[in-house]
């Protein structure tokens, strides 16, 4: 008798585990699910706090016959969640010494997604002496 009510009880908890398993399981997908999720927003509120972290400008200049200086640039977008638009790019012309002779603020109107680039042309009355210039993401706008 007594070994008839272990082996039933036996059975009781392994058919009662069994039940738990599943629902554990069912708990720990809805936990990683949500943990994604909220993972996400925190990536997606980082990126439209800090722009100026997840952008890149690069650019080339040369002269024209009018004596301005045409500044062709790209930006990219590195993030992977955030779009970007109303790009502030600050140009600072340089010396052939490094010494900074002027800056300069070129806002692009262009909405940039994550991945992507987008190019933009300027043409600017570079200062007398200008050797050089660099470009610098400011600030943007998030969509």
């Amino acid at each position: 008798m007594k070994h008839l009510v272990a082996a039933a009880s036996l059975f009781i908890l392994i058919g009662t585990g069994c039940g738990n398993t599943e629902e554990k399981k069912a708990d720990k997908e809805k936990k990683e699910k949500d943990k994604y999720e909220q993972t996400k927003e925190t990536l997606e509120e980082t990126e439209k706090k800090n722009p100026v972290r997840f952008l890149a400008v690069e650019g080339k200049d040369h002269r024209n016959l009018l004596r301005q200086t045409v500044i062709k640039g790209t930006i990219t977008n590195k993030a992977t969640v955030a779009r970007y638009k109303d790009i502030d790019v600050e140009l600072a012309f340089y010396s052939k010494t490094g010494a900074l002779l002027e800056k300069d603020h070129e806002v692009i109107y262009e909405t940039i997604s994550p991945g992507t680039t987008a190019d933009f042309k300027t043409k600017y009355y570079a200062p007398k002496g200008t050797d050089s210039i660099a470009l610098k993401i400011i600030a943007a706008k998030t969509d």
